[in-house]
């Protein structure tokens, strides 16, 4: 089983086999990783010369090529009763790209609202689905993202209000 030295810490790329079943998540064998990894610099150079990408893509991109790598940052645990040890690794915590976060959020607020939110009020599940272009556009236009939200609430406001009428 070969070992990789990570700062005074040392892994193996074998996944641990333990009792509950944890496995340390590696984004760097992943082939969406490693295509990142190998061409991001040179394509953020390219978009640099066509005028570049907004600042939270290249953050959140920048962002995800360290999630979950010990080498950008961890945690060393130990227990103090049996002594069994654990590197975790931090992450990113994003919201927009990085799938093993976005996941995460997305289980902890399905969770959350079906433990919390759900037993306690009715509720109604209204979606705005909008053409491609269109999504693009409100991504950079935060006057036409406020615009087009407005009309989204207000016809969801009178929509509600004409059917509480009856």
């Amino acid at each position: 089983m070969p070992a990789v030295a990570v700062g005074r810490f040392v892994h193996t790329h074998a996944r641990a086999s333990r009792a509950d079943g944890y496995a340390r998540r590696r984004p760097e064998d992943t082939v969406l990783h490693q295509v990142l990894h190998a061409h991001w610099p040179a394509f953020l150079e390219r978009a640099e010369e066509a005028g570049g990408l907004p600042k939270f893509v290249v953050r959140e991109f920048e962002a995800y090529l360290e999630c979950g790598l010990l080498e950008r940052g961890l945690v060393h645990l130990r227990c103090g009763q049996c002594g069994e040890e654990l590197v975790v690794a931090f992450s990113c915590k994003k919201r927009g790209f990085c799938p093993s976060c976005v996941a995460r959020r997305m289980s902890d607020a399905a969770a959350h609202l079906v433990d919390e939110v759900f037993p306690e009020v009715p509720v109604r599940q209204w979606v705005c689905s909008l053409p491609w272009r269109l999504r693009v556009l409100l991504g950079y236009d935060r006057a036409l993202c406020s615009e087009v939200l407005s009309a989204f609430t207000g016809a969801v406001s009178r929509s509600l209000r004409a059917h509480s009428r009856l």
